[in-house]
């Protein structure tokens, strides 16, 4: 990202939405202490702040809310298979699509987690933003469980074929959703061919990025498989260095796809000045992606800082993550602690 025009940025409501967001994720006991201490140090309210600095305190507040559920749906899901992973997703779908039901007794969280955001988020939310969130968010979960499909038969997927499940299951489509949420953007000029493109070229930005920085930490706990890098080595028989270079020549290629693609906006007559803030937003999004790998610890540990100077990454040793909690069956692994032992060896 040394050529992506757009700087980094942080929204000034950071720190106080932050410790409001945190300390209602733990009241929703969905992880257990050790679990939910290496969730806090990855520090997801920082990314939403960077992704959308200029938002308003509410919609950072739902943006915050919006960055937990993506985390914790990803951590409840990666430990089971394909059944399950749709049984959680069909009660995240039925709690979107009535906020105001109360839950079950004894349903899995992740209902009660996204009632609760979903009922906030369509208080401030235009309906256009609220039909294109949930349009794309139901895509990403779906998507969610055939990645599940796909890690319960260890079945590796193709380039392209990856790149086309991995677009929807980074869940970025439904994230641009809030910046959507204090603008009227119709239909017709949401999916024109244009806008969708750009879009597209932000998302596959977001993906490559994401997935570059979190092999690491994916192949040490065993979920290589979804991950563009494991992808890249086995089709083109290439060593980790080498697809790690071959995902950066793609990123360079996007980013000169998106800022070309711009060009056109102007086109659109409609909604232009909305198009151009909305494209800024998301543009913003891909620099705040990148940032935050670095500056929280989900993917480096404590060590991200001296990575994004050094770009030498230690190759981390596996780990077991089948200890699973008995308050959930969930075993967040904290990065910190893995390389502070592979250091002190």
């Amino acid at each position: 990202m040394v050529n992506w025009p757009w700087p980094r940025a942080i929204n000034p409501h950071f720190e106080d939405v932050k410790i409001e967001v945190d300390a209602a994720f733990r009241d929703f006991k969905a992880l257990c202490h050790e679990s939910q201490e290496a969730f806090d140090k990855c520090d997801f309210a920082r990314l939403t702040a960077l992704a959308y600095p200029n938002v308003p305190r509410e919609h950072l507040r739902i943006g915050c809310e919006l960055m937990n559920i993506y985390f914790i749906v990803d951590e409840y899901t990666d430990i089971e298979n394909a059944a399950v992973t749709k049984e959680m997703v069909d009660i995240v779908l039925d709690a979107l699509h009535d906020p105001h039901k109360i839950r079950p007794e004894g349903e899995c969280i992740l209902g009660e987690i996204v009632r609760q955001f979903w009922a906030r988020a369509i208080q401030t939310a235009s309906l256009s933003s609220q039909r294109h969130f949930l349009d794309s968010f139901t895509a990403y979960l779906r998507a969610v469980v055939v990645e599940a499909l796909d890690r319960e038969h260890s079945h590796c997927r193709s380039i392209d074929d990856y790149l086309k499940l991995r677009r929807d299951t980074c869940g970025a489509k439904s994230a641009f959703a809030i910046y959507e949420m204090g603008m009227e953007l119709p239909d017709e000029v949401f999916y024109h061919p244009i806008v969708a493109e750009l879009v597209e070229c932000i998302v596959e930005l977001i993906l490559i990025d994401n997935d570059m920085a979190s092999y690491n930490r994916e192949q040490a706990t065993g979920d290589e498989n979804h991950n563009l890098i494991t992808a890249i080595m086995l089709e083109l028989n290439l060593d980790r260095s080498g697809a790690m270079a071959w995902a950066a020549r793609y990123h360079t290629q996007v980013e000169k796809q998106f800022i070309n693609g711009l060009a056109q906006v102007p086109s659109l007559a409609t909604c232009t000045d909305i198009l151009v803030k909305y494209f800024d937003g998301i543009a913003t999004w891909a620099r705040a992606n990148h940032c935050w790998s670095y500056e929280s610890q989900r993917y480096f540990g404590a060590r991200g800082a001296e990575i994004q100077r050094s770009r030498i990454v230690p190759l981390l040793p596996k780990v077991n993550c089948n200890d699973t909690s008995s308050v959930a069956k969930v075993n967040v692994v904290d990065l910190s602690n893995i390389d502070a032992a592979v250091h002190r060896e």
